[in-house]
């Protein structure tokens, strides 16, 4: 089955809107765990404006799941946290300083010998590696050439064009994992899905290997509670 991995930048957003430590960062994702989460991911930036790099020291030490950090490589701050934690696995985005969120995969052509060597560090170190990528099989294919583990399908085209047309909403992600597999990459997948368009793009994409989902399971949760909104999302992911 697909494995679900829990987001929490939006539980820190809301601790750091308060200064304090309410929600705790690290107590909501032992309860992600508890409820039934395989893996826990967060996105920290560089001016920590919600995952904090203490927050990272703090999650190491203590989940029991897999454990992912994102984020921009080009940013040694970055680099040398992921190194000092060596997660389960890291994934790679070409994030700009002070984007809001990740809106775009890399080019893996025009990036592919940066990528190559970046790939080539974190797994020297025992760290899973996942390249961001748009559903091209261009990009897709040249992301194999770094040497990389995985790839993860940046999904937010799909999100927004399923409730018009799922079928042309799919088309491109269910091509790129065709490739994906050709090409022996892992795939991952992750951006604005939610409990709408999940089970429709876990039954239509071979081969996925993980869900990354954040800010639709946090807002679901504040209707929900965080339990029932994990029950769900795995049971999505089940259908």
């Amino acid at each position: 089955m697909t494995k679900l991995s829990v987001n929490i930048n939006k539980i820190a957003t809301l601790r750091n809107s308060r200064g304090g430590n309410t929600p705790n960062v690290l107590t909501t994702a032992l309860a992600c765990e508890r409820f039934g989460a395989e893996g826990i991911t967060i996105h920290p930036r560089p001016d920590e404006r919600h995952i904090r790099y203490q927050d990272v020291y703090d999650l190491k030490a203590n989940i029991t799941t897999e454990f992912n950090i994102e984020g921009n490589c080009q940013e040694q701050k970055f680099v040398d946290l992921v190194l000092a934690n060596k997660p389960t696995q890291v994934t790679l985005v070409p994030d700009a300083l002070g984007q809001l969120t990740s809106n775009h995969g890399w080019d893996t052509i025009r990036n592919q010998a940066y990528l190559t060597d970046m790939v080539k560090r974190f797994q020297d170190q025992g760290i899973r590696v996942s390249i961001f990528v748009d559903p091209d099989e261009k990009m897709v294919e040249s992301a194999a050439e770094t040497g990389t583990d995985r790839i993860e399908l940046y999904t937010e085209a799909y999100a927004a064009e399923y409730g018009f047309d799922k079928e042309k909403a799919i088309s491109p992600y269910f091509k790129a994992a065709l490739k994906a597999r050709e090409v022996g990459l892992g795939l991952n997948a992750g951006h604005d899905l939610d409990l709408n368009n999940l089970a429709y793009f876990n039954q239509h994409i071979p081969d996925l290997l993980e869900v990354s989902i954040g800010h639709a399971l946090i807002s679901d949760a504040l209707y929900l509670g965080l339990e029932e909104t994990i029950k769900r999302y795995l049971a999505a992911l089940k259908a």
